[in-house]
């Protein structure tokens, strides 16, 4: 879970700044496996297979054969022995062997070159089957991770994958884990956080997951959130803003949620105008993760301008129970905006009158739409939305926003979504979100 702490800051506006606790994104420090024994073909089997293995090879194997049968192998005579067996090495058989042999030999006298070697002359062979082809692969995969070799890591965990391995492994703590395909996914992209690679490790985990959403299957979370986290972390704001949405959009929750209006609020340096109509979904989800949050909403509003909503959005509020009834800010806006709402509502017949008439002007149909949407008058605010639309000098994505937001409220989210998504400029990610949460609203 994601959780944040709001400040004010310098902004004309309330700003909120939020610090980031992810929950479970550390890397997956998983121990080494117990080492696999890679058992050899029998003599017999290898005289009936001539053609497998030269007369040069079995010459050059048998010694090695000897010292990885002792229980205390001769360090120094095996070491001797690995070239020539090396350099005879040459047919896919001849090269599992090998490496079976290298391997093992590399366990026993603690020879991490010997054992990699040994990993990936097997690799190699094209010999093997699915299960140890995964589990060599990911043998390889720690072998290469602690020698800091990204691109032979990465490919031999992307080898487990594809055999479709999993595993028990023994994490840092002394847990137990199963490691599958989304666990994978992720140590490949901790594989460039841990470098300090960030750029990499973002292409790394976008790329996995336009892959998977392309292929139909499901996104790990973990996968989203500790691309969210190196994002936000290093200041990365367009990529803080596609990762949090793409957490809403697969993995939505109201602490989601709320973190992804706040997320998207500090790293989108908007207008107040815009900011607002943000925080506006925040009332449509009915969570604030903070109470700032909800005064930032407030204020953005301004009693004076928005009466019927300040009130509205605060007496919502006051019923969530993390919502801080006692707040001065919040108390004092609701009951300036309570004595503007009753003059202000006897203003709407004209209102909408003058925006019906064929000559209405531009600054008319903005005000209306404004004025009836912050009434939870929506089908009001539509009409006069999609007429200014058509007008010159329209802030297109100003009014495409609010017209979408007045489909929401009506429970036309395909309409909604559609209408969001023809959303444009600086306001493109804040109409992503609300086109996520109509999607969802919608079932789809």
């Amino acid at each position: 879970m994601i959780f944040t702490r709001l400040n004010k800051s310098s902004r004309p506006s309330t700003a909120i700044a939020m610090a980031l606790v992810i929950a479970g994104t550390g890397a997956l420090g998983a121990t080494a496996l117990e080492a696999p024994a890679f058992a050899q073909k029998k003599k017999k089997e290898e005289k009936e297979e001539k053609g497998q293995y030269s007369k040069e090879f079995l010459a050059a194997y048998q010694p090695l054969d000897e010292i990885q049968k002792s229980e205390a192998p001769d360090a120094a005579a095996a070491k001797a022995a690995v070239p020539a067996l090396v350099a005879a090495t040459s047919s896919s058989d001849e090269k599992r062997a090998t490496g079976g042999a290298l391997f093992n030999i590399g366990n026993k006298i603690g020879d991490e070159d010997m054992r990699l070697r040994g990993l990936e002359l097997m690799m190699e062979s094209g010999t093997l089957e699915p299960e140890l082809a995964g589990q060599i692969g990911f043998a390889a995969y720690q072998a290469y991770s602690a020698r800091n070799d990204i691109p032979a890591a990465r490919q031999a965990l992307e080898s487990a994958i594809a055999a479709n391995y999993s595993t028990t492994a023994t994490m840092s703590d002394g847990s137990q884990k199963n490691i599958g395909k989304p666990e994978m996914q992720r140590m490949i992209a901790d594989l460039y956080f841990n470098a300090d690679q960030t750029q990499e490790g973002l292409a790394y985990v976008s790329e996995t997951v336009n892959s998977l959403k392309a292929a139909g299957e499901p996104v790990p979370e973990q996968l989203i959130r500790v691309g969210l986290a190196q994002a936000y972390e290093n200041n990365l704001q367009p990529q803080s803003r596609e990762y949090v949405a793409m957490l809403a959009e697969n993995y939505p929750s109201p602490a989601v949620w709320g973190d992804a209006v706040i997320i998207t609020l500090n790293s989108g340096g908007y207008a107040n105008a815009d900011a607002l109509d943000l925080l506006r979904l925040s009332r449509r989800l009915n969570s604030y993760n903070d109470t700032r949050v909800l005064a930032e909403y407030i204020e953005l509003l301004d009693s004076r301008r928005y009466p019927g909503e300040v009130v509205a959005a605060i007496d919502e509020g006051f019923a969530l129970s993390n919502v801080d009834k006692s707040d001065p800010f919040l108390i004092e806006s609701r009951k300036e905006a309570a004595g503007r709402v009753s003059a202000d509502r006897q203003g709407l017949s004209s209102l909408a009158a003058d925006a019906r008439k064929s000559g209405a002007t531009l600054k008319t149909l903005v005000v209306a739409g404004d004025t009836f949407l912050s009434y939870d008058q929506p089908a009001e605010a539509e009409e006069f939305y999609t007429k200014a639309l058509g007008m010159s000098g329209v802030e297109t994505p100003v009014v495409l926003t609010r017209l979408g937001i007045a489909q929401f409220d009506q429970g036309k989210y395909s309409e909604a979504g559609e209408t969001f998504r023809k959303v444009e400029g600086a306001r493109k990610d804040i109409a992503n979100l609300w086109a996520i949460y109509a999607a969802q609203k919608g079932g789809r």
